[in-house]
């Protein structure tokens, strides 16, 4: 049930946060008739960090069926809540594309940062689309203080880290939660 339901909110946060996405005019042949329509202009690159971000990666492409997909696979030290990335496998250029970051939970912000760091060595400009289910208000300031020019869509601003650096009230490991723990 928790997989079923990150999908409906990933689905409903991914229309909030591509909703400015630039588009251009073109004619589109109805069964009566042609028309004008909208298509996107250049195609997004879609990043789910690995684990917790694959529940949003279907609504992604739902929405999104055309864009190309990268994988970030960052896991959190739990002594230190440092970033200790384990994947990264994403197009050779972001020039000129635009970049949405799919990750549930935005706790320390850690994660998140380091993520959208390796976009912009890669080429990614402009503003980055984070798409996430809870963030801490810890998260939400690491982010400012990162130096990165990022778009947060979230569904809720929860209260605060508890001492080992989980969202309070929160959902618990979102990768734990999708997938069963790896333990």
């Amino acid at each position: 049930m928790f997989r079923q339901e990150l999908e409906r909110i990933g689905i409903l946060l991914m229309g909030e946060a591509t909703r400015g996405l630039t588009t251009h005019p073109v004619r589109v042949q109805t069964p009566l008739t042609e028309t004008d329509g909208r298509q996107l202009t250049t195609q997004p690159v879609v990043v789910p960090v690995l684990r917790a971000g694959l529940g949003f990666l279907h609504a992604a492409q739902e929405l999104l069926p055309n864009a190309d997909v990268g994988f970030i696979g960052v896991a959190r030290d739990e002594a230190t809540h440092q970033p200790m990335p384990y994947v990264n496998k994403l197009p050779e250029s972001l020039a000129g594309r635009q970049c949405i970051v799919l990750d549930p939970m935005l706790a320390t912000g850690g994660s998140l940062a380091h993520t959208c760091q390796l976009l912009v060595e890669r080429g990614a400009t402009g503003t980055i689309i984070v798409v996430c289910v809870l963030a801490a208000p810890e998260g939400i300031e690491m982010l400012r203080t990162a130096n990165l020019d990022l778009a947060v869509y979230t569904a809720s601003l929860d209260e605060r880290l508890n001492e080992t650096a989980f969202i309070v009230p929160g959902l618990g490991d979102a990768g734990d939660r999708q997938f069963g723990s790896p333990a």
